[in-house]
């Protein structure tokens, strides 16, 4: 797998959102043009891109914002985790608790509450920019 795009309303927020989770910032462009008009099957595409990279380089977000044509809303806005299709985007944490108050400061919500896994896991689920739920894995055990 190269990335896991997502598509959010600012693309400053979702770029310090990730960087906050430890995410590094790869690079960013302006894409417009015929490539991604015949790509995507739209016309007039104009969006800008921020590529974020785990740490460990292994994996990446290709977080992007459409100016043209606008961004479309999924009913509804945030979809709980049991809709069908892509369901989050989970990172193993060093410290959940920590992480989350981190998080915090840049809109995250928990959803639910942080619980343990088979004395292996704490983990939980946020809602993130743009909704997007990202999940935590502290390993304990």
């Amino acid at each position: 797998m190269d990335n896991v795009g997502i598509v959010v309303d600012d693309l400053a927020a979702a770029v310090a959102f990730f960087t906050e989770l430890g995410m590094e910032l790869e690079g960013e462009a302006r894409i417009e043009g015929t490539v991604p008009d015949q790509m995507l099957g739209l016309d007039g595409v104009s969006s800008a891109i921020a590529m974020m990279r785990t740490p460990d380089g292994h994996g990446k977000l290709e977080l992007t914002t459409f100016h043209t044509p606008a961004a479309i809303t999924a009913e509804p806005l945030n979809p709980p985790p049991h809709t069908l299709g892509l369901h989050r985007v989970m990172f193993t944490v060093d410290d959940i608790d920590d992480t989350i108050s981190r998080l915090r400061r840049h809109g995250a919500e928990l959803l639910g509450e942080v619980t343990e896994y088979e004395n292996v896991y704490r983990l939980c689920n946020l809602r993130g920019p743009s909704g997007i739920i990202v999940a935590l894995a502290e390993r304990i055990g």
